[in-house]
């Protein structure tokens, strides 16, 4: 099934080009460019085409994040638990006036610390280096085609 546009519904047929004189005259003119030799294969991807390294950087990314997310959430969400399934536990004492509940909210506080360390170490270790090589080879690539 395929879709065919209607006629026009008027007799005046546009021209196929569009009219020689310059619509942005502060858009410096481009050269044209010659042909390309016949037994020269076109380039097989552009200059950011390097989808294997994005997607690996998307990965270690993804990975980052849920490292760190489930860190500060998953300390949480066990502290909302102990909360709510054990009241004796939460209200039992660690020494003289400091329940366990109130010892587990403190703890809160280093944990998300922790998160935030985590995220930074594994951007470092794992994010980052995979950042710098596709900005060197994104470089690489713009001055390749600047010299062409």
């Amino acid at each position: 099934m395929s879709y065919d546009p209607p006629p026009p519904s008027y007799p005046y047929r546009p021209p196929e080009s569009s009219p020689s004189y310059d619509t942005y005259p502060w858009v410096p003119q481009q050269p044209p460019q010659p042909p390309e030799p016949a037994g020269r294969r076109p380039q097989r991807h552009t200059a950011l085409g390097h989808h294997s390294d994005l997607r690996v950087l998307r990965s270690a990314y993804r990975w980052q994040r849920r490292v760190a997310t489930l860190t500060a959430l998953g300390y949480f969400v066990l502290f909302l638990i102990l909360s709510a399934f054990a009241p004796s536990f939460m209200t039992s004492t660690v020494t003289d006036g400091l329940p366990t509940g109130l010892l587990l909210a403190l703890v809160q506080v280093p944990v998300t610390w922790l998160a935030i360390v985590l995220y930074e170490q594994t951007a470092r270790r794992r994010v980052d280096p995979i950042a710098d090589r596709i900005r060197k080879q994104s470089e690489l690539d713009a001055r390749r085609e600047g010299t062409r």
